[in-house]
């Protein structure tokens, strides 16, 4: 049962609209979709509590810059007794085409320095997570470049109706459990 939804991304507001920024994008989407607003959590980050689906759950993001995103996430589950098996983790994958939505109950950062330091300091794969679909990156950009580049006008329709269906999509973890949100959205 997920029981932490993390959002990952970058503070600032030069980040705010960025493709890294994804994970917030959905985080900030699921908190003004439950009418809650986030608290500061010890200088690392924000989050609050809620319920979806009739369970407790926390939202987060580390403010901490994504690098350095585990420090707060695994605070805040050691504080809160969660497993990391009981967190969904939210970020961007430049693998992925624009808007698509990828559930998996484990696995590699597969190359997400946020989801990477998360994975070091829990000391474990066995993290679910929703990656969000940035990609693909054109080939005259470096990865690091574009992941920190803002959506184009022609991409703000698809992404702000992406961002809805992942929205859904971390609320289905919640109520219906990983497997049957995965046989839903994964396609």
């Amino acid at each position: 049962m997920i029981k932490l939804i993390v959002g990952l991304g970058n503070p600032g507001p030069q980040y705010a609209v960025t493709r890294h920024n994804a994970g917030f994008m959905i985080v900030d989407n699921l908190a003004v979709k439950l009418g809650v607003n986030f608290n500061a959590y010890k200088n690392l980050g924000e989050y609050v509590k809620t319920t979806i689906g009739g369970q407790d759950v926390f939202l987060a993001k580390p403010l901490t810059f994504m690098n350095l995103s585990g420090r707060m996430v695994t605070h805040l589950a050691g504080f809160y007794k969660i497993k990391p098996q009981e967190i969904l983790v939210c970020f961007d994958d430049i693998s992925i085409n624009l808007g698509a939505v990828r559930i998996r109950k484990d696995g590699s950062a597969g190359g997400q320095n946020g989801m990477k330091n998360i994975i070091e300091l829990f000391g474990t794969q066995d993290i679910p997570r929703l990656r969000f679909g940035v990609g693909p990156k054109p080939e005259r950009f470096d990865s690091a470049d574009y992941v920190l580049s803002k959506f184009s006008k022609s991409d703000e329709k698809l992404l702000n109706e992406s961002i809805e269906a992942a929205v859904e999509a971390a609320e289905s973890c919640v109520k219906d459990g990983l497997e049957r949100a995965m046989n839903k959205f994964n396609k």
